[in-house]
This record gives structure tokens, C-alpha cells and sequence, in this order.
């Protein structure tokens, strides 16, 4: 790929040259040929066959830090196991209050006589 721009961005180097020392040419038209002719089409190019290297670089980096996310997940569970097991020694080690039953406070639903 890099074969190509390279010729080619040489190719529109030469018609700039040749544009600014030509009796009839000018500095002006030289650049507009060369960005015209030379740096627009080998940057769409470039951007083109460029897209699956980008894509596979992206899919590279999402996977790796889906690796970092599940290694920290398996960390996180491990911990959590041995601290379930440390609390499951001491029963209501919570420090909370034992739930009580609910008073009658919502009165049955049933059809009027």
C-alpha cells in the first residue's frame, strides 16, 4: 500500500516542479496541483485501506480490556467468597436488626357484598 502513495505523491512532486518552473506557471498553481492531485487522493486512499488494520486494532484493545475486566471480576469474586466465609462463622454479623413479621397494616382485597 505504501508502494503506491509513495510513486504517487513522486508523480504529483514532479507536475508541481514542473508547474512552478514553467514559463507559464506559477508557485500557486504548483501547491494547488500537488494538494489537489497528490495529497487529497492518497489521504482518501490512505484512509480507505487503511480501515481493517484500525478495525482489528480496536478489536485488539476491546479484548484485552475485557481480559483486564474479567481478571478484576474473578479477583473481586474470590475476595467476596472469603469474606462470606468469614461471615458465615459469626451468624447476623451484619450489625443490622432481625427483620420482625409486618403488622396488619394493608387490609385484604375482596369483592364488595
Amino acid at each position: 500500500m505504501y508502494l503506491i502513495v509513495i510513486a504517487w505523491t513522486y508523480v504529483t512532486l514532479m507536475m508541481a516542479v514542473a508547474e512552478a518552473t514553467s514559463p507559464q506557471g506559477t508557485v500557486l498553481g504548483a501547491i494547488i496541483t500537488f494538494a489537489l492531485y497528490g495529497l487529497l487522493p492518497m489521504g482518501i486512499l490512505v484512509y480507505i485501506l487503511g480501515t481493517p488494520s484500525r478495525k482489528r486494532k480496536i478489536k485488539e484493545r476491546e479484548a484485552a480490556e475485557q481480559a483486564a475486566y474479567d481478571a478484576e471480576q474473578a479477583a473481586a469474586r474470590v475476595a467476596d467468597a472469603g469474606a462470606e466465609s468469614a461471615a458465615s462463622a459469626a451468624p447476623d454479623a451484619g450489625g443490622k436488626a432481625p427483620a420482625a413479621a409486618e403488622g396488619g397494616a394493608v387490609t385484604a382485597v375482596r369483592k364488595e357484598p
